[in-house]
């Protein structure tokens, strides 16, 4: 019987490692098994001599099926909404300090020292205040990132498992990781769409908040 399917990916911090890794070894232990024992099912040839397994593969785009099922598209947009203001201000931010440092450059020559270094002192105060909330900001995404990678990937893999069983395959390639050694493969190997299917038919994104209705307008006072 073939082996247990693997998401391979050489990615250092990548979804479920430690799964990846048992995974891996199983797989292993089965091809070993194999390679001692032909299977009952392989065909001869006329000479008697046992045809080898062939072994299905299959490779899949773990980051765009993540991303682009249903849960993962809302999940999204509200990272976006929750963040955009954010980002937005920091942009302002960024846009005056450039104005401020551009003023001073241009009329530094008719300022006071006093004056000149007063403003140069504001403005590097800005810069690293600045550069403090754009980190913090970046940290909050990555967090936010992470949490949904592990909280998707987990149900992603799951399909992907029960995919690759129903269909022969014994080993899943992940094409997303640069760090993945393929160079080529043929289409009919894509798994992604089908798993971006079967994810949002066993994970359905709960329905969007109906949008608040307008108050209504007070009644006209009476004359």
């Amino acid at each position: 019987m073939p082996g247990r399917m693997v998401i391979l990916t050489l990615r250092s911090t990548g979804i479920l490692k430690k799964r990846l890794i048992l995974s891996i070894l199983a797989w292993g232990v089965a091809l070993a098994a194999q390679a001692q024992t032909p299977p009952a099912a392989a065909s001869s040839s006329a000479s008697g001599t046992a045809q080898p397994a062939v072994y299905k593969l299959g490779v899949i785009n773990i980051q765009a099926a993540i991303l682009q099922t249903s849960e993962g598209k809302q999940a999204a947009e509200a990272m976006r909404a929750k963040y955009d203001a954010r980002g937005q201000a920091l942009q302002k931010r960024s846009a005056d300090l450039q104005a401020k440092i551009e003023q001073s450059r241009k009329g530094g020559a008719t300022m006071t020292d006093e004056a000149r270094a007063k403003l140069m002192r504001d403005n590097d105060a800005e810069n690293k205040a600045l550069q403090r909330d754009q980190e913090d900001l970046n940290a909050d995404i990555e967090q936010d990132q992470g949490k949904l990678s592990n909280d998707l990937g987990n149900k992603v893999f799951e399909i992907v498992q029960q995919y690759a069983a129903a269909n022969g395959i014994v080993m899943v390639l992940d094409v997303s990781s640069q760090q993945t050694p393929i160079l080529w493969h043929h289409p009919a190997t894509d798994i992604t769409a089908d798993i971006i299917k079967l994810y949002d038919q066993a994970h359905p994104a709960a329905a969007k908040p109906a949008a608040a209705k307008p108050a209504a307008a007070p009644p006209a006072a009476k004359k």
